[in-house]
């Protein structure tokens, strides 16, 4: 007689609650996957490998089998941690061992500036050089910048806005032709502040004087003509402080939509230098291209619709985020913005064959095949959550549930072995 059936089962049903024991041990683990005890039944090879009436000698646990379904995501205040919603795995390492693989993103900054797990390892991803552009290739670690960005002059300028087609031409008949402190030798003034190369403000006012009233009966012709003057810091860009000159003109034909070609703007200018408000002294910008081609005359009032240009002050680092695609993107105290890197993730052909080492990390097998790495949101890889964690995929219910089973399935091979023992025991007792 054997007893090997119920040992088996009772071995079994130990290892499947082993197996649950570790699922709801790890439900509150963010980034843990759930597993499953598959099992398989056992018979004795016949001599002649044949048979019709095998009875099996009893079940083995033939794997346990990792479920990397999809966890919840839960929103969290630290940006720092990541949740990838999809397929993909974190790459980190030690820089020794080979590269590991993780669900786990509760990242954080090490004194280095390296982006570290709970275990010290260091998150891979792409570099970005001094400008932001991000240098694809090999997966490094990921260092964030601690210095600020620096400053940048002004080379162009951009306005879009309206000049009232019905004003009255302001053009003084004497010299000199405008007068900043007499708003009568003009019709409207704007301003916007530019940077030199230091990163120093210079403020820049717009004086526009409409010259001349177009005739288009005359012979020849004449359009529209307005004037346009500049100061930076109070000084006249053409001219002097006691006999300013425009910078250009604006003439517009009868329809007042874009400026005639006989305008001599857009124009390039030279800002020279001048003190700023605080005393200080700006270097000159040379060169800037002063874009009023959406400039129109309508009638209607004087208005500016919009005013850009490219300089800034210098700035320090104010906070970083990370976007769905895993750009990490640096933000600066002068509200500038660039990339400082970008983290690779990597998925795999067969998951379940990657080998569990512990501390939310896998390593690559054979089974598993070569990790496809790429950016997330490309192909088939998940994409990326800043301030989110990913959950645990263990079903607690249905864990206990099964638990509630694995006891049974044990107490019923139990009883299979005490069977077995009472039927010996009978077997023993005959005379």
């Amino acid at each position: 007689m054997s007893f090997q059936q119920g040992l088996s089962g009772l071995n079994a049903a130990s290892k499947n609650l082993e197996v649950i024991g570790n699922n709801v041990a790890n439900s509150n683990t963010f980034g843990a996957k759930s597993s499953r005890a598959e099992f398989a039944d056992v018979y004795a090879n016949a001599l002649n490998g044949a048979g019709t009436n095998q009875i099996g000698i009893g079940v083995t646990l033939q794997t346990v089998a990792q479920q990397f379904t999809q966890g919840p995501i839960t929103v969290t205040d630290n940006p720092m941690d990541l949740a990838i919603n999809g397929a993909g795995f974190f790459q980190v390492s030690d820089g020794k061992s080979p590269t590991m693989y993780s669900r786990n993103g509760q990242f954080k900054v090490d004194k280095d500036g390296f982006v570290v797990n709970n275990n010290q390892l260091k998150l891979l991803g792409y570099p970005a050089d001094a400008t932001g552009v991000i240098q694809p290739g090999l997966a490094l670690p990921l260092q964030l910048p601690t210095a600020g960005i620096g400053p940048r002059a002004t080379d162009s300028i951009t306005m879009e806005m309206n000049l009232d087609t019905r004003a009255k031409v302001t053009l003084p008949s004497g010299s000199p032709q405008v007068d900043f402190a007499n708003p009568s030798t003009y019709n409207n003034a704007t301003s916007q502040t530019v940077y030199d190369a230091k990163g120093q403000n210079v403020a820049l006012t717009y004086y526009f004087q409409k010259a001349l009233v177009g005739n288009p009966s005359a012979l020849p012709p004449t359009l529209d003509t307005w004037n346009v003057y500049v100061t930076a810091n109070g000084t006249p860009l053409q001219g002097t402080v006691a006999a300013p000159l425009p910078v250009g003109t604006l003439a517009f034909p009868s329809n007042g939509t874009a400026p005639d070609p006989s305008s001599t703007l857009p124009a390039t200018i030279d800002i020279p230098t001048s003190f700023n408000s605080a005393g200080a002294a700006t270097l000159a910008i040379p060169g800037v291209k002063l874009n009023l081609a959406k400039t129109t005359q309508y009638g209607a009032s004087f208005g500016v619709t919009n005013i850009t240009q490219t300089g800034w002050a210098p700035g320090q680092l104010a906070s970083l985020n990370i976007e769905n695609n895993g750009v990490v993107l640096a933000r600066y105290s002068n509200g500038q913005s660039k990339p400082a890197g970008q983290i690779e993730i990597a998925n795999f052909r067969n998951p379940q064959g990657l080998q569990p080492l512990g501390g939310n990390t896998w390593s690559l097998t054979f089974s598993s095949g070569d990790p496809i790495v790429g950016t997330p949101g490309d192909g088939s890889l998940g994409v990326m959550q800043s301030g989110a964690l990913e959950e645990s995929n263990v079903d607690l219910t249905a864990e206990l549930v099964n638990m509630v089973t694995a006891q049974r399935v044990y107490q019923a091979n139990a009883q299979t072995i005490k069977t077995q023992d009472q039927v010996l025991q009978t077997l023993v007792n005959l005379r």
